[in-house]
């Protein structure tokens, strides 16, 4: 007897990939270490709108000691980081490079991560491009695609219940501030 359908509706109202998809880029060990072991994130398509969802997240993940990267070609500074107009620019190792750019401009942001050596690309909520998915794990970067990085950081370390979210995390041990 298969899941009950509260659990095939949670595995695919959830992403916008078939589950064998899921599995590949949506691993919760992978996820969770990169959030571990990751320390400076270049944000691809990070607007200086505090309204955007951009904004949002990469604020969130500065205030959770994340060095944030902005990358975008109409800005100069960004949440008080010199703003680079492509990853190319960067001048420092990037441990992920987090998109918020159409699907269809993803490989090419996929071709920079691989060429300065970034260890990992992560495509926001809702973005899937297979095609960048797959050139970035030929050249063996890790990769996300269609979550959200504020939201996996606050799943795992103790901060999305807070909004009523259900984490699917049953655990004893008090989150680490």
């Amino acid at each position: 007897m298969g899941p009950g359908p509260g659990i095939a509706c949670a595995i695919t109202l959830n992403s916008a990939l078939t589950p064998a998809e899921q599995a590949i880029y949506q691993d919760p060990a992978v996820i969770q270490r990169l959030l571990d072991g990751a320390r400076t994130i270049a944000v691809v398509g990070l607007s200086a709108d505090p309204q955007k969802a951009s904004w949002i997240v990469a604020s969130y993940l500065q205030k959770e000691g994340y060095r944030i990267i902005p990358v975008n070609p109409r800005a100069d500074r960004i949440l008080g980081e010199k703003a680079y107009p492509d990853l190319g620019r960067v001048p420092v190792p990037v441990d992920l490079v987090d998109v918020f750019r159409p699907a269809a401009e993803c490989l090419e942001v996929a071709r920079q991560a691989v060429a300065i050596k970034a260890r990992a690309l992560w495509l926001q909520l809702r973005i899937v491009n297979l095609e960048a998915a797959e050139l970035a794990a030929r050249a063996g970067l890790d990769v996300v695609l269609d979550r959200c990085v504020k939201m996996e950081h606050a799943r795992y370390h103790g901060r999305l219940h807070w909004g009523g979210m259900n984490t699917e995390i049953i655990s004893a041990r008090k989150a680490r501030r």
